[in-house]
């Protein structure tokens, strides 16, 4: 156990945050930082791929607003977690399933452990991934909140078809760690125009997560490896298979999804024995890092949601 760096300056964060660097099984060091206090439980926050603590500050603010400690994760490979391979030019993980590692690292310190209550998931694009996998495996979430969830990828037809393929090939040509072939070079925070984003429709949003990066680079991360890509269908096909948890779970997409796969979401959240969905219309993919409307109309949906799918704090 070992305090971590946490980018208050940028992160727009309530105070009295922590940040804690653990090491997971395999010795991969994983940082997350923890606001504590609260009655309602421990809200889990899996941010999704490229992310970092810091682009959460705010919605841990949110969560602390409604009761609860907050907990937010940097998964391996990306913020400041061990990279995996050495750079911020290529997003990479070994396979999707060593991010449950991660989870269990953080859950298990000891100032987690003691927080009281129910635990709750606010999971938001790969976080939704990786938290849909942990719902199957783990018994101790009572609840979920899912934002475009990554259960399939937002792909005309034809790159559909292929992009599993060119996943494999690049993999069996030995350059799995590279970047998937025709992606483009940096970071989209950086390099993208806010005009025609696929992110947010709020400027100011748009600049909190962009600074974020601008001033601390060893925060952001490239484009994802072809080891990435194989392992990310890997798990929708793995998901397919599955009985959905039985646990109450809300998911939203925005109308304007283009990056994850708004069909995926809709099928699979129909599959939830106690599942609700809601589709937010105009909202890019930051449902969380919209506009203010549209944020509203989320935090409604939660709120009405968290007050029939859990149990009245004590005290």
């Amino acid at each position: 156990m070992q305090a971590a760096p946490l980018y208050e300056d940028v992160a727009d964060a309530p105070s009295g945050g922590q940040a804690f660097f653990v090491k997971a099984e395999d010795g991969t060091r994983i940082r997350f930082a923890l606001w504590q206090g609260g009655a309602r439980g421990l809200a889990l926050v899996f941010p999704g791929r490229s992310e970092c603590v810091e682009k959460y500050g705010r919605l841990a603010g949110r969560l602390q607003e409604r009761g609860f400690a907050v907990l937010v994760i940097d998964w391996r490979g990306q913020g400041l977690s061990d990279r995996l391979n050495n750079s911020t030019s290529v997003g990479h993980v070994d396979d999707f399933s060593d991010y449950q590692q991660d989870i269990k690292a953080v859950l298990s310190h000891p100032d987690v452990a003691a927080i009281k209550g129910p635990r709750v998931l606010f999971a938001h694009s790969m976080g939704g991934c990786i938290g849909l996998r942990a719902l199957l495996t783990r018994q101790d979430i009572a609840a979920a909140v899912f934002s475009a969830p990554m259960w399939g990828l937002h792909l005309p037809l034809a790159n559909a078809l292929l992009a599993p393929l060119l996943a494999s090939f690049g993999v069996a040509l030995g350059i799995g760690k590279k970047s998937v072939f025709g992606q483009p070079k940096g970071f989209y925070l950086t390099r993208a125009a806010f005009k025609g984003n696929n992110l947010t429709h709020d400027p100011e949003y748009w600049d909190y997560m962009r600074n974020q990066i601008l001033l601390y680079p060893a925060l952001a991360l490239g484009p994802p490896s072809y080891i990435w890509l194989k392992s990310a269908f890997s798990e929708f096909k793995y998901f397919e298979t599955q009985a959905m948890p039985d646990i109450p779970s809300l998911s939203f997409v925005g109308s304007d999804e283009a990056i994850v796969s708004a069909e995926a979401i809709r099928r699979l959240i129909a599959r939830f024995p106690s599942g609700t969905h809601k589709e937010i219309n105009a909202a890019r993919h930051e449902i969380w890092m919209e506009t203010p409307d549209k944020q509203q109309q989320c935090w409604s949906a939660i709120d009405a949601f968290l007050s029939t799918s859990l149990p009245e704090p004590s005290g």
